[in-house]
């Protein structure tokens, strides 16, 4: 993509890597038979003494499959509402038949990974505010899973990024791989899919932390910036050579923070390759100053999602002016709830929030400065560390 040949020693590296062929891609569902047209029904109510109430639900095609799923299209007949139903797994009745567990969600009709491939296919470059809109959105929500309610993600990728395409606001979904890290607790190190998977995880940490998804976001955001996957790698070594050929060989001390216990240290020496010698030269720094902070191979190192939110490159977003390119407003952007900001210092706050905008803060809605200091701020702030 934009490196000399690597040496051939390189091609010795040893890292276990299991399942290397077994990638977690979308299983293959041909969407016929039973699944599109057929009629879901549910019983709401009847608790309390409210009155119980059917709603039926019309599958009417297949947008969407998973390790964990499939994903239908589908409509309520009794409201007209469009709808995603989640077919997550099959159940077995103990007495009678075959039984499914169907979650019925909100339907948003685009993804950033269709998006993001509707610019490539026209050989264009996604527009800057897209890219600013659509990761800082990502950051804020794993800003709020992450110190919120404390779950990681760990399947960050832009297929999992849904987009309104009016309004452009972003969701994240598929939680199939999401779990709550506790500190001393081991889990599988074989997850998230590949071109996404923090470096740490190749080298079968089994201690991670949140810091994955954080790697994610940087490898999503460098792919809408390039227009292609900045890691493409086709195993799990060989993504590890991506990572190498753009971060260079990690040291033994970074080795180490990914994971305490590998101890295999044989790597060839291959220098890091200057980041703004990746991107083209029009490519604003502040965009190349995230990726690279985001991109560390040391996991303590990388921003938290709140952090990266305010960051430079996202000051457009809290302008007050600022428009989406047919001029209308962009999405709700700064209308933060205590979980999101749990933690938060106050220099962070006043960064975070513009001050245009801090009516839309439901413990903010009074903001008003004192001497220069902001009082509910102060407050906010007390309030966070008694959560």
């Amino acid at each position: 993509m934009f490196f000399d040949k690597l040496p051939e020693e390189i091609n010795e590296m040893k890292i276990k890597d299991e399942k290397v062929e077994k990638e977690m891609e979308a299983a293959v569902v041909d969407g016929h038979g039973t699944e599109t047209g057929h009629i879901i029904v549910t019983t709401i109510g009847g608790k309390n003494g409210q009155p119980k109430q059917t709603i039926s639900y019309m599958a009417e095609r297949v947008v969407g499959q998973g390790s964990f799923g499939i994903v239908f299209q589908a409509k309520c007949l009794e409201t007209g509402e469009t709808v995603a139903i989640k077919k997550v797994c099959r159940i077995r009745d103990i007495k009678t038949d075959e039984l499914y567990l169907n979650l019925v969600l909100e339907y948003v009709p685009e993804t950033v990974y269709r998006v993001s491939k509707h610019y490539s296919r026209a050989n264009q470059r996604m527009p800057l505010i897209y890219v600013k809109l659509y990761t800082y959105q990502i950051c804020r929500a794993l800003a709020y899973i992450h110190g919120g309610i404390g779950v990681c993600h760990r399947d960050i990728k832009p297929q999992n990024l849904l987009v309104n395409p009016h309004t452009h606001q972003v969701k994240l979904c598929d939680f199939g791989s999401a779990k709550v890290l506790v500190k001393g607790e081991p889990n599988i190190s074989y997850i998230c899919s590949r071109y996404y998977r923090a470096p740490e995880l190749i080298f079968g940490a089994t201690e991670y932390t949140t810091a994955i998804d954080i790697w994610s976001v940087g490898c999503v955001l460098a792919e809408l910036l390039l227009g292609q996957p900045l890691f493409p790698g086709e195993s799990g070594v060989d993504q590890l050579v991506e990572i190498i050929k753009v971060l260079g060989t990690p040291t033994r001390e970074e080795i180490k923070c990914m994971n305490p216990n590998y101890t295999e240290f044989k790597f060839p020496q291959i220098k890091a390759h200057p980041w703004h010698k990746i991107f083209h030269k029009r490519m604003p720094p502040e965009a190349v100053d995230l990726v690279s902070r985001l991109l560390q191979y040391s996991p303590n190192l990388r921003c938290t999602a709140l952090e990266a939110c305010i960051h430079p490159f996202f000051d457009e977003l809290r302008d007050a002016n600022a428009r989406l390119p047919n001029g209308r407003p962009l999405p709700p952007l700064f209308n933060f709830k205590p979980q999101e900001l749990k933690g938060a210092t106050l220099e962070l706050l006043t960064k975070l929030i513009p001050e245009h905008a801090r009516k839309q803060c439901p413990l903010l809605g009074f903001f008003r400065e004192f001497s220069g200091v902001p009082v509910n701020l102060l407050s906010l702030i007390a309030f966070l560390r008694l959560k």
